[in-house]
C-alpha cells in the first residue's frame, strides 16, 4: 500500500497521506514520496488545485518517532529536516497553484505546521492542532515558528509552542489558523467545492498572487509596491485576464483555463 496516494479529477489533484495505522506520521519513503508527488502536481498541465489530506482519523501526527528511536531506521535530525520536511515546505509555497489543506483529523508537530504552510486551510470540526514538539524536548520545525505567528499573533503562537497545548478546530479559526471548519457530515463536500472553484479560476494569477504573498513576508513597502506593478503586467498579459475582461463586458461567467 503506497503511503501517497494521488488522485487527477476535474483539474484537481488530491494527495492523501497514507499510512493510517500510523496516525499518518512521516517516515523516509512518505516524505520523499510527498515531495515527488508535489513535483509531479507542479510540472502536470491538467493540475490546478492541490488538496492535501490525510487516510482515517488523523491528517498527520508528525514525525515517526518508531523511526528515530530505531537505530537501523534513523536517518537522523540534519536528514530528516533537509531532506525531508524543509523541502515539502518549500515545494508548498513555491508551487504556483492553490493548495488546500483538507485537514480531516488531528495535526501535530510538523503535521501541523505543514498544513499551516498550504495557501487555505480547512478542517473538520473534530480535527485539532498540537505544537507537540516541547512535549518532547524538541523545538518546532517545518516552518512552523515562521508562519504561525504571523497567522495568530506572537504572543499566541509563543504560548502554544512552549506549552504544546491542544487547539480544537473552532478555536483554531477564531484564532486565524486556518480559513473555515466544516462538520464531519458535509466536510468532504465542501472541500470539494472549493477545489472546484479553485481550479476553474485563472491559475496564473492566483500563482503570482501566492508569489506576492509569499514576499510580502519580507518585502518593505516599496518593494513590495514594485513587485506588484511588475506581476500585475504580467497578469494583465494572460488569457485568462482577456477571457475575464470579454466576460464581464458580455456580462456571462468567464471559462477560465489556467493560461
Amino acid at each position: 500500500m503506497p503511503s501517497i496516494e494521488l488522485q487527477i479529477q476535474n483539474n484537481i489533484a488530491t494527495i492523501t497521506l497514507n499510512r493510517p495505522e500510523t496516525f499518518n506520521s512521516f517516515n523516509r519513503e512518505m516524505a520523499l514520496l510527498l515531495q515527488k508527488t508535489l513535483d509531479d502536481c507542479k510540472t502536470n498541465n491538467e493540475v490546478r488545485a492541490i488538496v492535501l489530506t490525510g487516510n482515517g482519523k488523523a491528517f498527520c501526527a508528525g514525525q515517526d518517532l518508531n523511526e528515530v528511536t530505531s537505530p537501523e531506521l534513523n536517518p537522523g535530525f540534519r536528514k530528516i529536516l533537509e531532506e525531508h520536511y524543509n523541502p515539502i515546505v518549500q515545494r508548498i509555497r513555491t508551487i504556483e497553484k492553490p493548495i488546500i489543506a483538507a485537514v480531516n483529523g488531528v495535526a501535530a508537530g510538523a503535521g501541523a505546521n505543514i498544513a499551516l504552510a498550504c495557501d487555505i486551510v480547512v478542517a473538520v470540526e473534530s480535527a485539532s492542532f498540537i505544537q507537540a514538539f516541547s512535549k518532547i524536548g524538541l523545538i518546532p520545525d517545518s516552518a512552523g515558528t515562521f508562519f504561525l505567528p504571523r497567522l495568530i499573533g506572537f504572543q499566541k503562537a509563543s504560548a502554544l509552542m512552549m506549552l504544546g497545548d491542544k487547539v480544537n478546530a473552532k478555536e483554531a479559526e477564531q484564532l486565524g489558523m486556518l480559513y473555515k471548519v466544516f462538520s464531519s457530515e458535509i466536510f468532504a463536500e465542501e472541500v470539494h467545492k472549493l477545489a472546484i472553484q479553485l481550479a476553474q479560476m485563472p491559475t496564473k494569477a492566483l500563482g503570482l498572487t501566492k508569489r506576492l504573498l509569499n514576499q510580502s513576508m519580507t518585502n518593505n513597502l516599496e518593494q513590495q509596491l514594485a513587485m506588484e506593478s511588475e506581476l500585475q503586467i504580467e497578469a494583465a498579459e494572460s488569457e485568462d485576464y482577456q477571457e475575464g475582461v470579454n466576460a464581464f463586458i458580455e456580462k456571462r461567467k468567464p471559462v477560465f483555463k489556467g493560461k
